[in-house]
């Protein structure tokens, strides 16, 4: 048992320590109606950002998520607060030749049980407050889930549907 709890101590010492080796970092509170979650961000030494997401409470399926232009998640206007997705000109979607945004981030699945846990990397932007697109720019950024699966072509949001649940980034602490 104690050679167990060791393993896991010297496992958890590593990944920290890992982590304390990359770059910028930003995390968000995600939430909707019933719907929480964390949305996670670390510039790695690639320049991938490493995207990792946990939430409770969505509805069953496929669902599309994106990173919006401003940092800002006001339920009461449908979180159309947070503005569009992070563009920088180009259209939308990964099966689009002018695309995508920066923005565009792959689908997640809610099971049955309303969880959703992701993982992935992206590239496109920046954390931090130098680089171009970044998200801790004047006005930050937000991460909008949509109440269906992005087609990855339609404009401007992959026919993705309503706001469902939305998330301010900030730096990490």
């Amino acid at each position: 048992m104690k050679s167990h709890i060791a393993i896991l101590c010297m496992t958890l010492l590593c990944s920290t320590s890992a982590y304390a080796a990359e770059g910028d970092r930003v995390t968000g509170t995600l939430e909707g109606e019933g719907i929480t979650g964390e949305i996670r961000m670390v510039e790695t030494a690639s320049g991938a950002v490493l995207v990792e997401i946990q939430a409770e409470g969505v509805p069953e399926g496929e669902h599309g998520i994106h990173v919006h232009e401003t940092g800002k998640c006001d339920s009461a206007d449908n979180f159309e607060s947070a503005g569009g997705h992070l563009a920088l000109g180009l259209d939308h979607g990964v099966h689009n030749e002018n695309g995508p945004h920066p923005g565009d981030l792959p689908n997640v699945r809610a099971g049955a049980d309303g969880l959703v846990q992701a993982e992935y990397f992206v590239r496109g932007f920046a954390l931090g407050t130098e680089g171009d697109p970044r998200i801790l720019d004047d006005d930050g950024a937000a991460v909008v889930l949509h109440s269906g699966a992005d087609d990855y072509i339609s404009q401007p949001s992959g026919n993705s549907g309503a706001r469902i649940a939305c998330a301010v980034l900030n730096p990490a602490e």
